[in-house]
């Protein structure tokens, strides 16, 4: 699996869950649901990168 693919996958799932709660008006980037759709971000993106990664390889 290719590292970088991974890596990046991470940082971009990651950072759009994060900005996700700014969409409904919620402006507090330390906040709870900021996090938590961070974590799942971050999740999704790494699945998301491990499939693509399989798939050109």
């Amino acid at each position: 699996m290719n590292k970088m693919m991974i890596t990046l996958g991470m940082g971009v799932g990651s950072t759009v869950g994060a900005l996700l709660p700014q969409l409904w008006g919620d402006g507090d980037m330390l906040g709870g649901m900021s996090i938590l759709l961070g974590l799942v971000g971050g999740i999704l993106g790494i699945w998301l990168a491990v499939k693509l990664s399989k798939m050109i390889s």
